[in-house]
């Protein structure tokens, strides 16, 4: 079968592979923004910007230091996961007890102050990041050819997208981080250190913003725009899933990046508004999201 309604089967499966590389990102960054929301109750709207410091922070390791992909893989979201503590322990500690609406506007002044830093630094213009040598060129699957890193890029999401949830729900210290939150006293009283176990929180997400950025860097061109271009599609991924499911961002990020592919085949025009689409549907019928609680 050459054709699947009336499609060629190379420009579909093209097509549904792209949609799953896009999915697998979009699990990524929604996954850190729901251990954020879910956790500690910020909207996080920085997750763009640390998402594309990460990306330059590979892209510098690089240029500056001679640092190959693999240390970047490291170094990257230890960078941005300090970032992340002094973000939390200066300004974010502050607004716990206060709407969540302060969080978010909080963030997304950080978001600009930070695009603003790095188009000053580094213009508008994109840089590229090779793709690491060991990670180069493609595996003819018989039906299409495959791109190595591409299909490392879904490998290495998804394994760390499900390690996350694993960590969170199902260990002891991902009982303890749930519970440092909802009754931080208690927890307190059994002499953990509930600020620390916040402030990781918070780094562990800042962190996963920055994998993302390292693990995009070789695909995309990096700019200092590519986090503000995402991220909106992710916080209605993060919706669509139910804010704070951790499953459900990881679930719904690769359900609507195969939907996405899917509209490029069927009806290219809509591919820019699929997940909107859905999203305001879901909110009518369902406010909490699919894997959200109704409270």
């Amino acid at each position: 079968m050459s054709e699947i309604f009336g499609i060629p089967i190379q420009a579909f499966l093209g097509q549904l592979l792209l949609g799953l590389v896009n999915g697998s990102f979009y699990a990524m960054l929604s996954l850190g923004l729901a251990v954020i929301f879910g956790l500690l109750g910020i909207v996080n709207f920085a997750h763009g910007a640390l998402y594309m410091i990460g990306a330059y922070v590979a892209w510098l390791s690089l240029e500056k230091f001679g640092l190959n992909y693999w240390v970047a893989l490291v170094v990257s979201p230890l960078v941005v996961g300090l970032l992340g503590v002094v973000i939390e322990r200066l300004l974010l500690k502050r607004l716990y007890k206060l709407d969540p609406l302060y969080g978010l506007l909080l963030t997304f002044g950080l978001a600009l102050i930070a695009e603003g830093v790095f188009r000053d630094q580094f213009g508008v213009s994109g840089q590229q990041y090779p793709v690491p040598e060991l990670l180069q060129g493609a595996t003819n699957l018989g039906f299409m050819v495959l791109p190595n890193y591409r299909a490392w890029v879904v490998v290495s999401c998804l394994s760390i997208c499900l390690g996350t949830w694993f960590l969170i729900e199902k260990t002891s210290l991902g009982a303890t981080l749930r519970a440092s939150t909802e009754n931080p006293q208690l927890v307190q009283a059994f002499g953990i250190n509930v600020p620390l176990m916040v402030t990781m929180t918070y780094a562990g997400g800042a962190a996963l913003a920055a994998i993302a950025g390292v693990l995009a860097a070789p695909v995309i061109q990096i700019t200092p725009l590519m986090g503000s271009n995402l991220i909106i599609v992710v916080f209605a991924v993060v919706v669509i899933g139910g804010m704070g499911s951790i499953l459900g961002s990881i679930l719904t990020g690769v359900m609507l990046g195969l939907m996405e592919g899917l509209t490029k085949v069927f009806y290219p025009e809509a591919s820019s508004i699929v997940v909107f689409v859905i999203m305001v549907i879901v909110l009518m019928v369902r406010p909490a999201g699919l894997f959200g609680k109704e409270k």
